[in-house]
């Protein structure tokens, strides 16, 4: 979780009145903070927060929440945008690279050592949480002084121009930036297959960033600057929406004045960034109670929500919520039901014992699962645990085997990389080969974990080894060491599978159903993960191979 170090005289100030360390340390906890380091008499507080409240992520985040929480400023904050008269003209040349840009301009500020401080660090821990490490969303932050609008968002050929970029010595075309830069060599990695690279220009093609690596010195933000532009370039508009409301919301409340931008695309009626109005949703109060086991009214919940710094009025049993715009995590009327469980406050919510004493047992899955492992260390293979999630490519194209029309996919996957819940455990296991494949060989690694198929979770067990004598007996005999270890008689039967080389692939058969397959992978699989020698695969089906366990008294 994010760790947030900030100064406890700045965020009184921000709160407008004294508020001492050991209320910090009770109430902080209450809206989604663990205690980091608070200590008596000392004026830099540290606390570790959820990462579903980037809100929270600056001291005036944490002070604005808190004006709510201690009922000293309930209710919605309103912030609004007035015309700055700046636009941005989107070229449809970014659409294939970084196809969004969100921005805003705030004026009036008053640049010193704690903005700076508290503003640089919120950046970089949106993006981390919110941006997935830049690749989703980065912001930038300029002194508009330095440059003309209009801006332009477009792209560049890697050597098609040069810019001084921040913290540099010379000016470096984009290319050179991810060569040698230090921030270049950074975040080189969101720009890796591009063929064009993002910038953004003003009217006199000064460059202000090459999103999301770097800034142009022209825009760089000194104790002199009032007025700054932010820009959000990334691959989710909503995400750069909110990046942007936390971003602006936060130097508002440092008495800036935000101003909106024009984000001009042709074809398309300019949009106006950034959208500080609230959103609405609906909550039953009764739909709360019951979630919540309270009996709360309306304007009691009411006042809950005012607490979470929401704006609320009531409408006999329903209420109408307005959500704060930089609230990124209510997407449900039951994060309202949280956000009445905090307002309430945990502590009132008392403690029963329980009334009746139960005792828990191992599942019957889990605990014959547990048998296996220490047949298969035994057999010099190393267990290793891998992500659910996965792709197209890696678990059917790679393994030459048709799309499963039935997978269980992501409806908005936060990376291309995971937009499917994985149907088979040995691609996850030839990644791991894959990521270690400058180390000596053999390599023998397994995993117990669960598929989806059919919308069903399905516990299976595989392993893999490579090495230059992998072969289908050497796999063979690994299948039938574990069915032996287990007591069972059980058939190897041939087969064919596109994953396999053609005659050196069988399944393992048990009472008359197969329960697994195995042998030695096609070449065109191991090159598809960038494998140069044999790979031998062994999958089973734990749920298929245990009744016929029990049945032998195993």
């Amino acid at each position: 979780m994010p760790v947030i170090n900030f100064s406890h005289s700045d965020l009184c100030n921000l709160v407008g009145r004294d508020i001492d360390i050991d209320t910090l340390r009770v109430r902080l906890p209450m809206i989604g903070a663990d205690l980091n380091v608070a200590e008596e008499g000392d004026d830099e507080l540290s606390f570790e927060f959820f990462p579903d409240r980037p809100d929270l992520f600056s001291v005036e985040g944490i002070a604005r929440a808190l004006k709510a929480f201690l009922d000293i400023e309930p209710g919605l904050r309103d912030y609004t945008a007035t015309p700055s008269g700046v636009t941005v003209a989107v070229d449809e040349s970014v659409d294939e690279v970084r196809p969004f840009i969100w921005s805003a301009v705030v004026e009036g500020l008053t640049i010193d050592d704690p903005l700076i401080r508290s503003i640089m660090d919120l950046q970089e821990k949106l993006h981390l949480t919110l941006g997935r490490d830049r690749r989703k969303v980065a912001i930038g932050i300029h002194d508009i002084e330095g440059v003309k609008p209009p801006f332009r968002y477009t792209t560049v050929q890697p050597d098609g121009m040069s810019f001084f970029p921040l913290q540099g010595t010379r000016e470096m075309t984009p290319a050179e930036i991810l060569r040698e830069h230090e921030k270049g060599k950074a975040y080189s990695f969101v720009l890796e297959g591009k063929s064009r690279y993002p910038i953004i220009l003003d009217k006199d093609d000064t460059v202000l960033s090459m999103p999301p690596v770097i800034n142009g010195i022209a825009t760089e933000v000194t104790e002199r600057t009032d007025t700054v532009f932010v820009d959000c370039t990334g691959t989710d508009i909503n995400a750069l929406r909110y990046a942007v409301n936390i971003m602006t919301a936060a130097l508002a409340d440092r008495g800036g004045g935000v101003r909106a931008v024009a984000i001009e695309r042709d074809g398309a009626s300019p949009e106006t960034a950034p959208d500080l109005s609230p959103s609405r949703m609906k909550l039953d109060v009764a739909y709360s109670n019951r979630w919540l086991g309270t009996s709360l009214s309306a304007e009691e919940m009411s006042a809950c929500l005012e607490r979470m710094g929401h704006g609320v009025s009531a409408e006999g049993e329903s209420l109408d919520v307005s959500v704060p715009c930089y609230r990124a995590d209510v997407l449900h009327p039951v994060d309202l039901v949280e956000d009445v469980a905090i307002g309430f406050g945990y502590e009132k919510f008392g403690n029963t014992m329980p009334r009746a004493l139960t005792y828990g047992v191992e599942d019957p899955l889990i605990a014959f699962a547990n048998r296996v492992r220490p047949m298969l260390v035994g057999l010099g293979y190393f267990e290793v645990a891998t992500l659910s999630l996965s792709n197209d490519e890696e678990q059917f194209r790679a393994l030459n085997m048709e799309e499963d029309p039935e997978a269980l996919r992501i409806r908005n996957p936060a990376t291309e990389a995971h937009t499917l819940v994985r149907t088979s455990l040995i691609p996850s296991l030839l990644g791991i080969l894959r990521r270690n494949k400058h180390r000596e060989l053999p390599q023998r690694v397994f995993e117990i974990g669960d598929v989806v198929l059919r919308k069903r979770n399905r516990k299976r067990m595989a392993a893999v080894a490579i090495h230059a004598k992998a072969s289908f007996t050497e796999c063979k005999s690994l299948a039938l060491s574990i069915s032996a270890a287990m007591g069972l008689t059980t058939d190897v039967v041939p087969t064919n599978c596109p994953s396999y080389i053609p005659g050196r692939c069988a399944a393992l058969r048990v009472g008359g159903e197969d329960v697994g397959v195995f042998g030695e992978l096609h070449p065109a699989t191991a090159e598809a993960f960038e494998l140069k020698y044999p790979l031998i695969g062994l999958e089973v089906d734990l749920e298929a191979l245990m009744p016929a366990v029990e049945d032998r008294g195993s």
